[in-house]
């Protein structure tokens, strides 16, 4: 009995033991700066975005201290086609290309999962090769401009509708469902359709998710293929626009025309580009970030 109670407890290994107050002021710190880094860029440029002429040029560039508020870039910018065409393009090539390349991935990625799936080993064999061999510009443009693509919003999403990456993480984390759990569905009369899309979809909420927004923001943030293949500035997305008017400073036409009055500075709106181009990831973000770390752990290490 006094063997028992003289015991001494067991040792917590160190990520189970009580931080200390200087490990819990070193963590609230660490946050802290974290989030300065990141919010406090996205401070300036919103409001470098809703400030005027003369705070812009008081400020000699992006602006910190607010000095009044104004929207004027913001209707300069929709005044004109140019940024709002740019928008409607961009989301609609989002929504279709994720659609699109969502269900391809979930399709190749619960065939390839199945060991006795048709042409089972060549196909996976070729997926796992893309990670390694990808074909050059010249060859995909060769092939884009033989199909009759150019200059169309499909050239924006068929080279770049399935990712290696993404069918492999689906391919794992279906992979870790039970065989009893589709083999019972199986007795019971179901396809494999039906079993995709009503057992194994719904145990893959977290990496369906997960894979979604990674395709949604590619879509959105990509522009090299429309430099390459789209020639009419009318079906241009707005990461495109981004690019040519932010980041290589040429002309806009919404910057400029139809001007009246005090004109909000070029800066402005520069920056009022980039807020519209950031708002959408920053609305669908906090509805997968739950979802974000299960899905990419779960999908990876299992399998």
């Amino acid at each position: 009995m006094t063997a028992l109670t003289s015991r001494k407890p067991a040792k917590l290994a160190p990520w189970e033991e009580r931080p200390s107050p200087a490990g819990q002021f070193g963590k609230g710190g660490l946050i802290t700066l974290i989030l300065v880094a990141v919010l406090g860029p996205l401070y300036t440029i919103v409001l470098t975005s809703l400030s005027s002429s003369a705070t812009v040029n008081k400020a000699g560039g992006l602006v910190l201290v607010p000095d009044g508020i104004t929207f004027e870039a913001y209707r300069q910018i929709f005044s004109d086609t140019v940024v709002s065409q740019a928008v409607l393009v961009s989301t609609g090539i989002t929504v279709v290309g994720t659609l699109i390349s969502a269900g391809v991935s979930i399709l190749g990625a619960y065939s390839l999962s199945r060991p006795g799936s048709f042409l089972h080993r060549p196909l996976l064999f070729s997926v796992l090769l893309m990670f390694v061999f990808f074909p050059g510009i010249i060859p995909v443009y060769l092939m884009v401009s033989g199909l009759g693509l150019k200059d169309s919003y499909w050239s924006l999403i068929l080279p770049t509708a399935v990712s290696a990456f993404n069918v492999v993480v689906l391919r794992s984390f279906f992979m870790s469902i039970p065989n009893e759990v589709l083999d019972s569905a199986r007795i019971d009369g179901a396809g494999e359709f039906r079993i995709l899309w009503r057992i194994v979809l719904p145990m893959s909420k977290a990496v369906t998710a997960v894979v979604a927004m990674f395709y949604a923001v590619g879509y959105w943030n990509a522009w090299f293929n429309a430099m390459l293949y789209i020639d009419d500035t009318r079906k241009w997305p707005l990461a495109l626009i981004l690019r040519q008017y932010v980041v290589d400073s040429n002309p806009l036409p919404a910057a400029t025309a139809g001007v009246t009055g005090d004109a909000p500075p070029t800066l402005a709106i520069k920056m009022a580009i980039v807020v519209i181009a950031v708002i959408p990831a920053l609305i669908i973000y906090p509805f997968v970030q739950r979802h974000f770390t299960k899905g990419v752990i779960v999908g990876a290490i299992k399998g």
